[in-house]
C-alpha cells in the first residue's frame, strides 16, 4: 500500500512537471528568446515540495491544503499569462497557407519515417522527434494557448484525483470535491475564452491584465479542501452562543458559499458587468453568463440566510430542552453525577462530563 501511495505521488508530480515544461517551451517559441527558458527554474519548487512530502508525509497529502497543486499553479500560471498577453499579437495564417504547411510537414514526416526504417539508428529517432515537434509548431498559436488552458484545468482535476488522500478527507469527500472541480473548471474556461476573445478587450492591455488577475485569483480555490470538510459541533458549543454554533455546524457550507461569492462567481459577475456597462461589450453568451453568476450569488446568499435561521432556531429550542431536563430525574447531570450515585450505586455509574462529540477532531477549532 505504501508503494502505491509513493507511486501516485511521484506520477502526479511528474505530470505537473511535464505540463509546466510544455508551457515554458511554448513561451520560448512564441517570444523567440531563450531567456524565457528560465521560467523552468520554477520547477525547483516542485522538486523541493516532492522531497519534503516524501520525507515528512510519506507521499500523503496535507490537511485542508494541497501544496503540490499550489506549486503547480506557480509553475504554469506565468507561462499562460505571457501567452495570453502575446495572444493579441499572434497571427494565424489563412486556411490555404495552413493546408500547404500541413501538407509539406506531412510529406517531411513521411520521408523521415521512411529514412528511419532504412537506417534503424538512434539518429533517425532524433530526426523523427524533431519533425514531430516542427509539426506541432505549425499549429496556430491561439489554438495552442486554448489547448494549454484546457489541459491545465484537466490536469488540476486528474492530479487531485491521483494525489494520495491525506489529513481527514475521505474518499466520499474527495469525490464531492472532484465534482466541484469539474463544474468550477468549466466555468473558469468559459470566462477566459469568452471575455478575452472580444476585440475591445484585446485592444485594452489594462483590461487584459485585470481579467487575468481575476482568473489567477479564481485558481486559488483548487489547492483548498475546505469546502468538503464537515466539522461536528459538540453540545457545549451551544452555550457559547450563535457565532460558535453557526460557524462550526455549517463550516463546509460556509466555505463553499465564501469560495463562490468571493473567489469565483462574485468576481466573474463584476468583470462581466463592467464589460457591459462601461466598455459597452455585449454578446449573447456574455449576458447569459452574467445572469448565471448573479443567480448563483443570490442563491448562495439565500442559503446563507437559511442556515443562519436554522442555527438560530436550534438555539431557541435549547432552553426548552434544558427545562425538560431540569424537571426530570436527569437534573443532577449538570453537576456531573448521575441520580443513581446518590442512592448508593457504584462509581461506574457516575456520569463523565461531556467534552466533545466523537466526530470532532482533537485539533479542530470547534473543540471546546
Amino acid at each position: 500500500m505504501e508503494g502505491l501511495v509513493l507511486l501516485n505521488a511521484l506520477v502526479t508530480r511528474l505530470l505537473f512537471f511535464l505540463h509546466s515544461l510544455i508551457g515554458v517551451w511554448r513561451v520560448a517559441v512564441v517570444k523567440k528568446e531563450p531567456r524565457y527558458w528560465l521560467l523552468a527554474l520554477l520547477n525547483l519548487l516542485l522538486f523541493l515540495e516532492t522531497a519534503l512530502t516524501l520525507k515528512i508525509k510519506r507521499g500523503r497529502g496535507y490537511k485542508w491544503f494541497s501544496p503540490a497543486i499550489f506549486v503547480y499553479l506557480i509553475n504554469i500560471v506565468p507561462s499562460l499569462w505571457i501567452l495570453e498577453v502575446q495572444h493579441g499579437n499572434q497571427y494565424c495564417g489563412s486556411q490555404s497557407e495552413e493546408l500547404s504547411q500541413n501538407a509539406s510537414s506531412k510529406e517531411d514526416f513521411n520521408q523521415t519515417l521512411m529514412s528511419s526504417e532504412d537506417a534503424h539508428g538512434g539518429d533517425s529517432l532524433i530526426e523523427t522527434a524533431k519533425v514531430f515537434v516542427n509539426n506541432l509548431s505549425t499549429v496556430c498559436e491561439k489554438d495552442w494557448t486554448l489547448g494549454l488552458h484546457q489541459t491545465f484545468l484537466l490536469m488540476l482535476i486528474i492530479g487531485r484525483w491521483l494525489l494520495p488522500i491525506g489529513g481527514t478527507i475521505t474518499r466520499d469527500q474527495l469525490s464531492e470535491l472532484l465534482l466541484l472541480f469539474v463544474g468550477t473548471a468549466a466555468d473558469i474556461l468559459e470566462f477566459t475564452s469568452e471575455t478575452l476573445a472580444e476585440k475591445t478587450v484585446r485592444n485594452n492591455p489594462g483590461l487584459v491584465y485585470g481579467i487575468l488577475c481575476v482568473w489567477t485569483w479564481s485558481m486559488l480555490q483548487f489547492p483548498l479542501d475546505l469546502a468538503v470538510h464537515h466539522v461536528a459541533s459538540p453540545l457545549s458549543l451551544r452555550a457559547r452562543g450563535f457565532p460558535s454554533l453557526f460557524f462550526c455546524q455549517y463550516s463546509a457550507d460556509l466555505w463553499n458559499i465564501g469560495i463562490s461569492v468571493f473567489i469565483q462567481d462574485g468576481p466573474f459577475l463584476i468583470v462581466r458587468v463592467v464589460l457591459m456597462a462601461y466598455f459597452k461589450v455585449f454578446n449573447q453568451m456574455l449576458v447569459f453568463f452574467a445572469v448565471k453568476n448573479f443567480l448563483v450569488v443570490m442563491l448562495h446568499l439565500y442559503r446563507l440566510v437559511v442556515l443562519a435561521l436554522g442555527a438560530r432556531a436550534s438555539l431557541r429550542r435549547r432552553p426548552e430542552d434544558l427545562k425538560g431536563v431540569r424537571g426530570g430525574p436527569a437534573e443532577p447531570l449538570e453537576s456531573g453525577v448521575s441520580p443513581g450515585a446518590w442512592e448508593g450505586e457504584s462509581k461506574e455509574d457516575v456520569a463523565v462530563p461531556l467534552r466533545a462529540s466523537p466526530g470532532t477532531p482533537e485539533d479542530s477549532p470547534c473543540t471546546p
